[in-house]
């Protein structure tokens, strides 16, 4: 599929993952259930994820399947863990998201 035709299957709900490390995306705007968002990657690359529930704007979503306990990584960094596993395009925020960080 070209990135012509990603653009516009997405209908301009749009993503940006900030690093090559990160396993996450933030959202560039309010997506719901099922829509289809392109995401496109600091290299340029773009590719499209179904989401699979809410995600306000500028939160985060998950570019894969991920376990409890998993790091989760944005800006490059590891920005805390899962409390409990989720699915490809689920939501990441405080209520299934720890940082233990400081406890160490």
């Amino acid at each position: 599929m070209s990135i012509m035709e990603l653009d516009k299957l997405a209908g301009g709900k749009k993503a940006l993952v900030l690093d090559q490390k990160d396993n996450v995306a933030v959202s560039l705007t309010d997506l719901i259930a099922g829509d289809c968002c392109l995401v496109v990657e600091d290299s340029g690359k773009k590719y499209e994820v179904i989401v699979i529930e809410k995600i306000p704007f500028g939160h985060k979503f998950a570019l894969g399947d991920m376990e409890k306990d998993e790091a989760v990584y944005k800006y490059g960094e590891e920005i805390g863990k899962m409390k409990t596993a989720i699915k490809k395009g689920g939501w990441i925020h405080i209520h299934n998201l720890y940082c233990d960080r400081g406890m160490k």
